[in-house]
């Protein structure tokens, strides 16, 4: 229970980060950034796995790069869900989902998560 609230804190913190470093993606305040956390993740446990699971073939073609996409659109989706949560376009989405990928890659490393 511990670790899901450290990595749920974490993700909020690395949202923040992604909306410093990336014009056109905006977070209001760190409750929107913890809210926002939640939907990213519920859409990417829902949504997500059944986007990649269906599109798993031009993924292989794509070399992986169709994942990306996949995560800017569950973005977009949540910053429609989430107020205080904005993506102003595509491109800062697709620009937010690879800073966001490599934030949970330094994450992960630091917190020995497997």
């Amino acid at each position: 229970m511990f670790r899901w609230i450290v990595q749920w804190i974490l993700s909020a913190v690395a949202l923040m980060i992604t909306s410093r470093l990336v014009p056109g993606f905006y977070i209001t305040s760190p409750h929107s950034a913890l809210i926002g956390a939640i939907v990213i993740g519920l859409l990417n446990a829902t949504l997500g796995y059944f986007l990649k699971f269906v599109t798993f073939p031009l993924v292989i073609l794509s070399f992986g790069a169709l994942i990306l996409f996949i995560n800017a659109a569950v973005l977009v989706l949540s910053s429609h869900l989430v107020d205080g949560f904005y993506v102003y376009g595509y491109t800062p989405a697709l620009w937010a989902a690879a800073v966001l990928a490599i934030l949970s890659l330094v994450i992960r490393f630091v917190t020995n998560e497997d």
